[in-house]
């Protein structure tokens, strides 16, 4: 399983452009397609609304990826 950690600059970042910023899909529009494909889960459920509010903290995961959303500054100390 691959790990990515995204260190959050904001309050949220909306779950197609994470996907876009991490490199899983070339644009917005493509995660946009990924996550109404059904394969996209945030903190172990699926999610399906495309522009979901992600938040530090949270897991997204898709395959065999899994995204760890960080605050400023990594958030656990990291």
């Amino acid at each position: 399983m691959e790990k990515v950690d995204f260190e959050l600059t904001s309050e949220f970042i909306e779950l197609n452009q994470l996907l876009k910023l991490v490199g899983l899909c070339d644009s917005g529009g493509a995660g946009k397609q990924i996550v109404a494909s059904g394969e996209v889960r945030v903190d172990g459920k699926q999610e399906l609304r495309k522009t979901a509010k992600i938040r530090a903290g949270q897991k997204v995961s898709i395959g065999d990826v899994r995204i760890a959303v960080l605050g400023q500054k990594g958030a656990g100390g990291a």
